[in-house]
């Protein structure tokens, strides 16, 4: 009479719904604080939407409303009377300093990052420096370079103070996504015939679009929420930024709220736009695609 061998009890295998359920919680707990973080960050937009409706009259109660209880589009109705011109007026105060910025900054960073210059680590610690000198310091180098050449109060003056301060960081980003550029490239234009700036034109700058939409688009932001070199350079101008028309609002015995909320409402749309439009631009690789293995 034969026995059957029992197999030796192996270890248990361990439940995959206890792994699944920390897992589950773990997950849970992130999405929490995310959409805390979250609603913490977006808070001061909801609040300024709040007040754009809200009419002056209720502004004065304590503690104010979450709701308008009675909403009113007078803010936003000034905005269409009279800031319309401030609105545009920053609008081509951005457009120019983006052109300016990308037209100065990429070819000094294709310059550093390809034809290696002597000097060149200098060049890029003197801009590395640039960034950290504040802006209250160069306006008041700008107020009285620009007061001896009689150019204060003009839209281009602003141009070229805010270009001031997007080239160096335009450079400084350029240089970084051409140095990722491989040097094959260059030796392909160069063994076709094309000269140094061709190949710039030709080759590196398609290639770097993604860094020039980066660096358009912070041109462009710092530009629009400029304060203190509109405030010194064209406060007495015809053509004032959005920021001085928002200021225009805040008076020792005046201050409408609801407009100025209104107007920073408006204000913000292109910049929320272009972040929109833009991101899939800047969070793409420079030279994705470039080349083929």
């Amino acid at each position: 009479m034969s026995t059957a061998i029992q197999p030796a009890a192996g270890p248990r295998p361990v439940s995959g719904r206890t792994t699944s359920g920390r897992a589950g919680r773990r997950n849970l707990g992130t999405t929490v604080i995310g959409v805390v973080l979250t609603a913490i960050m977006l808070f001061p937009i909801y609040w300024m939407i709040n007040v754009s409706l809200t009419p002056t009259a209720q502004m004065r109660q304590s503690p104010p409303s979450w709701f308008p209880a009675a909403p009113t589009l007078d803010g936003y109705r000034a905005v269409i009377a009279e800031q319309l011109p401030f609105l545009g007026t920053s609008l081509l105060v951005g457009l120019g300093t983006v052109l300016v910025t990308i037209a100065l900054s990429a070819p000094a960073a294709y310059s550093l990052a390809k034809l290696r210059p002597k000097g060149g680590g200098a060049l890029s610690f003197v801009l590395l420096v640039a960034q950290m000198i504040p802006q209250v310091i160069m306006a008041m180098g700008f107020y009285a370079i620009y007061l001896n050449l009689g150019i204060l109060n003009e839209w281009w003056g602003l141009v070229i103070a805010d270009s001031t301060l997007a080239v160096p960081f335009g450079v400084l980003i350029f240089t970084a996504f051409m140095s990722g550029i491989p040097d094959e490239l260059m030796s392909a234009a160069k063994l076709d015939g094309a000269s140094s700036w061709r190949t710039f034109v030709s080759v590196v700058l398609p290639i770097s679009r993604n860094s020039a939409v980066t660096v358009g688009l912070f041109a462009f932001l710092w530009a629009w929420s400029d304060f203190v070199f509109s405030s010194t350079l064209n406060s007495g101008g015809d053509a004032q930024t959005i920021t001085l028309g928002i200021y225009r609002y805040i008076g020792n015995n005046n201050q409408e709220w609801n407009s100025i909320m209104a107007t920073a409402v408006v204000a913000s749309i292109p910049a929320t736009v272009l972040l929109v439009v833009a991101q899939r631009y800047v969070a793409a690789g420079v030279t994705a695609g470039a080349v083929k293995d």
